[in-house]
């Protein structure tokens, strides 16, 4: 049993998500501004991408982790529909699973919730936010070391490749925060450019450069009709994320400063998508990745 905690009693007060989550498989069980929760239990994108694997393990050990948070909402509603895998190193057949459930979920007008994983998530949410509204413009703001923007080897995706992918269908309207200078050759910044992707670096993130961190995103945000927020956790500093394919000693931190513009995007009105990457198990100490990706994916089940 994966959804189990510490149990309080079952008055609202005293609960707790894994109190509130219910399991599902049913599509037409969906109602509007449920959360509904989905893992991608795959890592061959990354594995294709020369990346540690592992991730693929990540999903439950996330929803465990999240399953002590305290319920502050008293309209909070989570239905788990489970995990997708990928036994026969087909991705884009479980990308196309994961697009069609997504697309079901927002027709809905519910919440996507996502647990890789690798990045190769991105394109797989994206497409079923695509799918869903396929007149509307998505804006997507990724929190990362990596652009993702790499031209697939061989004609086959992997987890680096999703933002290029994006790109060739159209218009592009993203903003990468934490982008690492030694984590991105010159191709990769000359193709963000020539994408239009925007992008604040790792060294940009300070508390005196919040202003400015702020009106970036609510640029995206004006320019848009809906919003997607991936969250990939390499991004961070090894010593808070150490479980991760790509570790960054250089990383940022969930500070003050990240937590300030992180719900500044949780507030938006617009958020329709949120996913979380690139937790890898087998590489974390203590749990402490995972114990981090849930506490930001509780940010927005309690906003």
């Amino acid at each position: 049993m994966i959804w189990q905690g510490r149990d309080d009693g079952d008055d609202f007060l005293s609960q707790r998500i894994f109190q509130k989550v219910v399991l599902e498989s049913n599509l037409a069980n969906i109602a509007e501004n449920d959360f509904v929760l989905q893992g991608f239990a795959v890592d061959e994108g990354v594995r294709r991408n020369k990346g540690r694997v592992g991730a693929k393990a990540a999903p439950d050990i996330i929803r465990k982790n999240m399953s002590n948070f305290p319920v502050i909402r008293p309209d909070f509603v989570l239905k788990d529909y489970r995990n997708i895998y990928c036994e026969d190193a087909n991705l884009e057949k479980s990308q196309n699973q994961l697009a069609k459930k997504v697309a079901s979920a927002l027709l809905k007008k519910a919440k996507s919730l996502v647990l890789g994983g690798g990045h190769e998530v991105t394109f797989a949410h994206y497409s079923g936010i695509r799918k869903a509204f396929p007149d509307k413009k998505i804006g997507i703001i990724n929190i990362d070391a990596h652009f993702d923007n790499r031209e697939p080897a061989g004609a086959l995706a992997t987890s680096g490749t999703g933002f290029w992918q994006i790109a060739r269908q159209g218009q592009i309207f993203s903003l990468h925060i934490g982008i690492q200078k030694n984590s991105n050759t010159l191709k990769l910044f000359d193709t963000a450019h020539q994408s239009g992707m925007k992008y604040i670096l790792a060294d940009e993130i300070f508390f005196e450069n919040l202003p400015h961190i702020y009106h970036t995103i609510d640029q995206l945000v004006e320019q848009t009709d809906m919003l997607y927020l991936t969250i990939c956790m390499d991004v961070f500093n090894a010593a808070i994320a150490p479980g991760v394919s790509a570790t960054a000693y250089n990383g940022i931190f969930a500070d003050p400063t990240f937590m300030h513009f992180f719900r500044h995007i949780l507030k938006c009105d617009e958020l329709v998508a949120m996913d979380i990457a690139e937790v890898n198990p087998e590489y974390d100490e203590g749990e402490k990745t995972a114990r981090l990706a849930a506490s930001l994916l509780n940010e927005w089940l309690m906003m």
